[in-house]
Formats: structure tokens, sequence, C-alpha cells
């Protein structure tokens, strides 16, 4: 009988360990011959801006070397107003000199210089920004520069390498690879809108590679690096990006027109949580809970009511209340599209002709009337005076002034100031009709309040306890 010595074994697994590994490293991707082709389409941008005084420094991350603490800071000092430097990234979409970046980039800027990885520098002139997308278009003096281009929209999956190019701290024309993480994050804005189906990735992003593209393996744009969630001022592996489908829109309306419009339907809406879905009969959460419908837009012409779920507009399906402004901004304002809608525990299809967007001022509230308390769902309310009614845009409705400690209400997060003027799809006019509402509410049940708060309306499930 043959014996194999101790030693071969272990040559014999080493060498299987060896090629396993060169076999995992030739399946890891190769990202110099993107570098190399598309690097020169990248563009750092400078900007000056004029600060509004002298003590506005902004607040940089710790252990930035000194040269690049002064640059971003600006030199000089004082309390006198003076000129502050920042920088960001872009590209060329067009060999005539159209650049792709970020609004927050360009904000506020006098002066804009575009400078080439070759050392070719232009002044550009800005064609248009959208602050909701954080896009802008500018435009150099040139011909025959290079370009890189856009790939198709939501082709782009979950796990696949993406690569970033910009100046990060001023580091010019850096590249970081990572993989998709997520897509479709909803971060909205300061005023509180989401029209940015954001892609997600861990790719290092920093300050200066705000505007810069995120590629794909063949080497189309597929989204442009705008945000990053840190606590530091550097990356930690949170990094978000414009999706294409955003950028195209976006782009093709700045270039035509320097300005924007989306489509718009004039509701309030709100997810739907396990206990909402509960109260309007969902087998499970999804869809975007009609809140409030404005008077006069285009939902209220075509029939939506506050209460109802859309849970399908356009073809697309609406998982989340966040999934419905991603659709509706992206469609052209004045088309007739069909939507579906969870009404009395029924589906329907509504269609509607998508108008364009506005925005509308806050009513402030006055309180006064007729009271009543307690009850079955342990609330202390107040009918409105008719003045705030007509503020408020609504007729009727009671404000809560006193939430009972350990009642229905209490436990379902209702709070003082509240405006109650629906009640399991029974509108609430009066203290009458409030009394009346409550009485019929069957025990043992889930059923949705409609509320406004701080002037914003939601819908929040209350549970009948069983013989209350």
């Amino acid at each position: 009988m043959n014996f194999v010595r101790k030693e071969s074994l272990i040559g014999i697994f080493v060498f299987c360990c060896l090629a396993a590994f060169q076999v995992e490293a030739r399946g890891l991707p190769d990202f110099t011959d993107i570098v190399a082709k598309h690097a020169p389409a990248v563009v750092r941008i400078e900007i000056e801006q004029r600060a509004q005084d002298g003590g506005g420094m902004r607040q940089l991350p710790e252990g930035i070397p000194e040269g690049l603490r002064r640059f971003f800071e600006g030199g000089g000092g004082g309390p006198q107003p003076r000129a502050r430097q920042s920088l960001g990234s872009g590209f060329f979409i067009s060999n005539d000199g159209y650049v792709v970046t970020n609004n927050h980039v360009v904000e506020n800027a006098e002066n804009i210089i575009v400078r080439m990885s070759d050392r070719r520098e232009f002044s550009a002139e800005v064609i248009g920004t959208d602050p909701r997308s954080d896009l802008a278009l500018l435009k150099v003096d040139g011909d025959n520069l290079p370009v890189l281009q856009l790939g198709k929209p939501d082709v782009i999956r979950v796990g696949e390498w993406v690569l970033a190019m910009g100046s990060p701290f001023g580091l010019d024309y850096s590249v970081s690879a990572g993989i998709v993480s997520a897509k479709g994050r909803s971060l909205p804005t300061e005023n509180n809108e989401n029209y940015v189906p954001f892609i997600q990735t861990d790719v290092a992003i920093n300050p200066g590679n705000s505007g810069g593209p995120l590629f794909n393996l063949d080497g189309e744009v597929v989204g442009v690096n705008s945000q990053i969630y840190t606590r530091s001022g550097g990356s930690i592996g949170l990094s978000f990006a414009i999706p294409v489908s955003v950028v195209r829109n976006v782009v093709a309306q700045l270039k035509s027109a320097g300005e924007v419009t989306r489509g718009w339907l004039g509701v309030s809406i709100q997810d739907v949580d396990i206990n909402l879905a509960e109260s309007f009969g969902l087998d499970k959460p999804r869809g975007a809970l009609i809140a409030a419908v404005q008077s006069e837009g285009p939902a209220a012409e075509a029939g939506l009511q506050a209460g109802d779920i859309i849970v399908q507009f356009n073809g697309s399906e609406i998982l989340r209340s966040a999934d419905l402004p991603h659709v509706v901004g992206l469609t052209v304002p004045g088309t007739q599209v069909d939507m579906y809608i969870v009404r009395d525990k029924r589906r329907q299809k509504i269609s509607i002709e998508v108008g364009s967007l506005n925005s509308d001022a806050t009513p402030t509230l006055a309180l006064g009337g007729e009271a009543s308390s307690g009850g079955r769902l342990g609330l202390v309310v107040e009918e409105m005076e008719e003045t705030s009614q007509s503020q408020w845009g609504i007729s009727g409705g009671v404000v809560v002034r006193e939430v009972l400690p350990d009642s229905p209400s209490a436990e379902a997060g209702l709070r003082n100031g509240d405006v109650i003027t629906l009640i399991n799809n029974t509108p609430i006019v009066s203290v009458e009709a409030y009394q009346r509402a409550v009485e019929n509410l069957p025990s043992g049940t889930s059923v949705p309040l409609r509320v406004l708060r701080r002037g914003a309306p939601i819908f929040i499930p209350v549970r009948i306890p069983e013989g209350g």
C-alpha cells in the first residue's frame, strides 16, 4: 500500500488555496480601462462665493492638511465680508461644453472655473439649477471636448460594482470603488420634499466629490454623487447618488428651458404601517395614504379623497409613500395617467391629468367653541372657529384639548392641538358629529382618525378595546 507523505499533503493544500485565490482575484473588476478612457471628461469645479460676513467659515473635519484647509476656508480674515472659495466636481455631457454638477456646488457662486485633467481651464456660465434634485447645468466655451455617456435608466442592480471619480478635499481626479448598497432611498429635503430616489453605495465619497460621476463597469454614468451620511465630515460608507433617470429628465429641461417642471397631484401623503393597514382593510402595509387633497388641484378634480390609498401610479407599483413623489415628479405635466387606489377596502381605477408642481403656505390655528370630553377615545375636544376652518381649508373639525392618560388615544399617540377631521371615513364637522361617530365605532377593531398636526394632515390608527 502506498502512503502520501505529510509534506506532500501540505503542498497540495497550499497549491489549491493559491489556485482558489487566483480564481477569486480574476473575478474582481479591473477599473483601469474605465479610468484611462473617461477621466478626461471629469472636471474639477472651483467656486468663488461672497460670504455674508467675515466670521462665516465652514466647519471642516479634523486632520485636513493646513494647505487644503486654507484653500477650503479661503484666505484673509477679519470682520469684513470677503470672497470664499469652495470646490466640487462635474463632467462633460456634450463636446460643445455642457457640464453636469450639483446645485449645492454652484449655489450663490459669483465666479465658476472648470478645470480639466490636462490643465485647461474655462470660465463657466450657469444654464439652470434645480434645488429639488440638487442638479445644475453649466456651459463653457469649447469644442471637441471629451464626454461621458449617460447609462440607461433603471438597469442598475443592488450588489453591482460602481466607480466614483472626483476631487475629494481638493485631491484632483481621485477614484474610489464599491458596490450599490440600495436603490430608491428617500432623503427628504429641508422643505420635506422628496423627488429623488437616491442610489446608496459604500463608495468612499468625501467633500469635493459632489457633482462627480458614478460609473458602472461599462463606463456609463449611472448617477451623480450628491450626499454622504457622516458624523465626522468624511466617508463612513454611506454615500448617495442621483440616479440617471432623474439626471436625464432634469438636464433635458434645464438645457431647453433653464428650469424644471414636475408632475403634481395636489395631495399630502403618509406611509402605511401595520396598524393603518389593518384599519383600512389591507392584507399588508403598502401604498401611499392620502391625508389631504388640495382644493382645485388635479387630485380633487379626479375625485380622490382623504383616506384613499394609492397602490399603483401609471403602471408603477407604490409600495411605500416615498415611491409616489418619485414617479409623479418624472411625469410630464398635462399627461393623462391611470392609477389604482384602495377606497372603502376595495380596489378602484381612477384616471387623472397630472398637474404642474406649486407651493402652498401653511395656515395658523385658532381655537374656540363648544367642548366635549372623555368618551371611548379618551379625548377632550373643542370645536374650531369658522375663521380657523377657512384658513385651514376645512369645513368643521374638532381640536384635541386634552388626551386622557392610559386611553386608546394616548396609546395611539394623539396630541393636544391635533385637529380631528375624519373618523373611520365619517367627516367630523362638529363636536356633535364627533360624539356620534365615536359612539358607533365597533369594539375590538382598529379605526383610522385623520388629524391635522401643525398644519400637516396624517392618519393615526386607534384601537377600540373589547367592550369599550
